[in-house]
């Protein structure tokens, strides 16, 4: 398999171009320095070898500077295109469901009447020419022809172009899962979209611009650090100016191939090479977790975050109430509630009712439907459901007032009975939990209470030590839930979260946001619904979910293809890894630098200068293999890094103080003595050549 390294070397070579070269200052200088050691090295066989160290340099030397150079940027470019090319696989998979697809489009649509009736009139269309508000109808087996908002029926849609799950996923009008995406197929049914994009703006078109690199902006840290890197390069431009009339002053020449060789030496190019390559590698990060960024400045946020705001339903929980426990009342039976709950449960479709069958087979109770039984759904006006069986027996399960009430029509419960009840019921909602009672009235009319079932928002496995991780790093977690206090209190303390706000409208959300923004804090929460959408325009990182409306795709910076709630903690890893990744490989390059003056500087004036031969430390063999060394060694430590750059420094949930401690050990010394090993190693193999 070609090796991603060769695959970029064209790419490498194309953003040699002045024109693209000069956006990275650092670079941009180490290019003009090869084209001009390039000029040299052709005039030096007319005009001489130049002096160096107090002697004619080799015409070999220059040309070695000048190949090293220009090895140097390319290598630079590598790390860039090498990073750019990771996302034109997926470009090319998304470019292919953007193809024009037929579409029937309605005409004069009426959103009171049923758009799917045959009566409705429809014209044939292509997508392309699709505008902004058109509705159209997509039956089972046609690919959406552009971004839209379900606006009538359900059908189930094949979203593995998009998101690379093969499982469908339900769209429906009237909920937060009314969004689809132009190039996804219809599987089944049939359902009428309405059109919220333009031509060339579909969530597709941004998706492919973004994983190329094409929109892809530097963020404000990206920019302060290139503006810092090309001041310290004008700094080093001045200084070796001044370095040919100091050394004629002593009586000394300076040739000006060695002068830049000194000068990229001596500015930050490994982290002006990589920097770039950095950022894009982040956004990657998340895109092959599936999290589409909509800007660079949103990954940067994401590592910035202090508080962290998650939806109780989905992410904290499971979503779906569960059945953790039979509790009786009075003399009733263990085994004789959970037979009763279970019979009661089987025809009842929603997760609850599967949990209680569930829970009681758990606990040995199989027995088969009856015949003849009578389904009882449940309605808002009873807030009961059940079971009427063959021989007159009525079993019930509900809200503990309601079969209070349906008990007593036939007698009522008895007040010790009651009491005990109430208990049950009480320490099950304090508990953070729903209690749902059973009750049975037989043939000849006569009903009694059996026990509770004890139904709960169940915690997510991990989520405890997942939070203390991010408690770890700084970040303080609230819970967001329609919950009243009570019950979200219990559920918060549970799942090990820092704070909670119950009973949470849009309002809420966006107050709580800005109050935290207000205080200094950067905050990151997720939405799916359009209620959701004003809070996550104004939370700092906004990631929606794929499954959620337009609006809440709209309002976000990031959009989370796999709907995962939880993903929004991997975010804030990812987020962290690209700070702590920029940061450690700063440090390297500075402290690199640091040890690169002491092959050169050396090597340069030791001759005019006998006191500076103490800090040849290295022994080096001459001053020009000194020289080549070193600009051998600048080239090579970045194409060594670029691995590093594009997988990340791995990060560890500690205190910032530990991150810079451990930066300052492993990348600071590094960087120092990684020069010394490797010049010194190239100097030994260069000396061999004749002229050096």
């Amino acid at each position: 398999m070609t090796s991603p390294l060769i695959t970029a070397l064209p790419t490498a070579a194309r953003k040699l171009d002045p024109r693209l070269m000069w956006r990275n200052p650092v670079m941009f200088i180490v290019e003009i320095g090869a084209a001009l050691t390039t000029v040299i090295a052709i005039t030096e066989p007319l005009l001489g070898a130049p002096a160096g160290a107090g002697r004619p340099l080799a015409p070999s030397f220059t040309i070695g500077i000048a190949a090293w150079l220009w090895i140097t940027v390319v290598f630079a470019n590598l790390a860039e295109a090498v990073a750019e090319g990771r996302g034109k696989a997926q470009a090319a998979s998304l470019r292919a469901t953007r193809t024009s697809t037929p579409a029937t489009r309605v005409i004069d649509y009426d959103e009171t009447a049923d758009a799917t009736a045959e009566r409705a009139r429809v014209v044939e269309v292509s997508s392309a020419d699709l505008t902004l508000g058109d509705v159209v109808i997509v039956v089972a087996g046609q690919v959406i022809p552009g971004d839209g908002d379900v606006v009538s029926g359900i059908a189930s849609v094949d979203e593995s172009a998009i998101t690379g799950e093969s499982a469908p996923v339900i769209r429906e009008f009237g909920g937060d899962r009314s969004a689809v995406t132009g190039g996804t197929r219809v599987l089944s049914d049939r359902i009428v979209v309405r059109i919220t994009s333009k031509p060339g703006e579909t969530f597709v078109d941004r998706m492919i611009r973004l994983v190329e690199g094409a929109a892809r902006q530097k963020t404000p840290n990206e920019i302060a650090l290139n503006i810092l890197l090309a001041s310290l390069s004008i700094v080093f431009v001045i200084v070796v100016l001044t370095i040919n009339p100091m050394a004629g002053y002593a009586g000394r020449e300076v040739s000006i191939p060695v002068l830049i060789a000194l000068l990229v030496c001596l500015i930050p190019t490994t982290i002006g090479a990589l920097l770039s390559a950095i950022g894009i590698a982040g956004m990657d990060r998340l895109v092959q977790r599936n999290v589409l960024a909509m800007s660079g400045r949103a990954v940067e946020a994401a590592g910035d975050v202090t508080t962290l705001l998650l939806d109780k339903t989905g992410t904290i929980t499971y979503g779906n109430r569960r059945a953790t426990a039979f509790l009786p009342v009075g003399d009733a039976e263990d085994t004789e509630l959970a037979r009763v709950a279970r019979l009661a449960s089987l025809a009842d479709p929603t997760p609850e009712g599967s949990s209680i069958v569930t829970l009681a087979e758990e606990q040995g109770q199989h027995e088969p439907p009856a015949r003849g039984a009578i389904v009882v759904p449940f309605t808002a006006q009873t807030r009961m459901s059940g079971v009427d069986l063959a021989d007159g027996t009525q079993l019930r399960k509900g809200a503990a007032s309601m079969v209070s009430a349906w008990v007593a029509e036939t007698g009522g419960i008895a007040p010790e009975q009651s009491r005990h009840l109430d208990e049950i019921v009480t320490r099950v909602s304090e508990a953070g939990g729903t209690p749902l009672v059973v009750a049975v009235r037989d043939a000849g009319g006569d009903a009694r209470v059996l026990g509770v079932i004890q139904l709960k928002d169940v915690v997510k496995d991990g989520l405890v030590e997942r939070f203390a991780e991010l408690r770890a790093m700084g970040i303080r977690t609230v819970m967001i839930t329609g919950d009243n206090p009570l019950t979200a209190r219990a559920i918060a303390a549970e799942a090990g979260v820092d704070d909670f706000l119950a009973e949470a409208t849009p309002e809420d959300k966006l107050a709580l946001i800005r109050a935290e923004q207000s205080g200094g804090n950067l905050v990151a929460m997720t939405g799916d619904g359009t209620n959701d959408a004003p809070a996550l325009a104004q939370a700092d990182v906004g990631v929606a979910m794929n499954t959620g409306t337009s609006a809440a795709k709209e309002a976000g910076n990031m959009v989370d293809l796999d709907s995962d709630p939880t993903k929004l903690i991997d975010i804030v890893r990812i987020g962290k890894q690209l700070l702590i990744t920029r940061g450690a490989l700063t440090t390297f390059s500075i402290a690199n630098d640091v040890a690169k003056y002491f092959a050169i500087i050396p090597a340069m004036f030791a001759a005019a200068f006998p006191g500076l031969a103490v800090l040849n430390v290295m022994a080096l063999h001459s001053s020009a293999s000194a020289i080549l060394s070193a600009i051998i060694f600048n080239a090579l430590v970045i194409v060594a890094l670029i691995p590093l750059a594009l997988r990340g420094v791995r990060y560890r949930p500690v205190s910032a103080s530990r991150i810079l401690s451990r930066n300052l050990l492993i990348y600071g010394l590094g960087g120092i003595i990684a020069p010394f090993i490797g010049i010194k190693l190239i100097d030994l193999i260069v000396s061999l050549i004749p002229g050096f």
